[in-house]
């Protein structure tokens, strides 16, 4: 089990919107350093933006302390479980959207358009000790998720 330091739940609170600012920050300096990201890269990032602001206004009002490490602990989970599907695609586990992988679904009737780069989804732009980023955010997700749980459930009522 994760054993987290003792912290209030405001800290608490505090803590994730930050992590998330860091991982969307770590996503834009991937960007900038030419790893493209793909569609579902994208949809990976809306439960950190909904972190950041969320976290910080949890935090701010007292009587929805808990309640906000519980809704922060769920968004968390389910980016998790999408994190390790969009995971899944990149090793060839199970296939992703047609409009996003081998090929993106388009046929041969379709016009040239140049230099256009897509980003497919079963194709990571980077694996960081064995795990792409998709994979790498699905792991931070969790972490945020059961720390969110045992932050909120534990008996620190500040």
């Amino acid at each position: 089990m994760l054993n987290f330091p003792p912290m209030t739940r405001q800290h608490s609170l505090f803590a994730i919107s930050a992590v998330s600012l860091a991982v969307l920050l770590g996503a834009f300096a991937f960007q900038l350093a030419g790893y493209l990201p793909c569609h579902l890269c994208y949809i990976g990032r809306w439960a950190h933006y909904a972190a950041v602001p969320l976290g910080v206004l949890f935090a701010l009002v007292p009587g929805l302390w808990r309640v906000g490490l519980l809704v922060l602990a769920m968004i968390f989970f389910g980016n998790m479980v999408f994190s390790l599907w969009h995971s899944g695609i990149e090793w060839q586990w199970w296939a992703g959207p047609s409009t996003c992988t081998g090929g993106g679904g388009l046929s041969g009737a379709v016009p040239d358009f140049g230099n256009l780069n897509v980003v497919q989804c079963d194709e990571p732009a980077l694996r960081i000790l064995w795990l792409s980023l998709a994979g790498w955010n699905g792991v931070i997700s969790g972490v945020l998720a059961a720390f969110a749980i045992r932050q909120g459930s534990s008996s620190v009522s500040q």
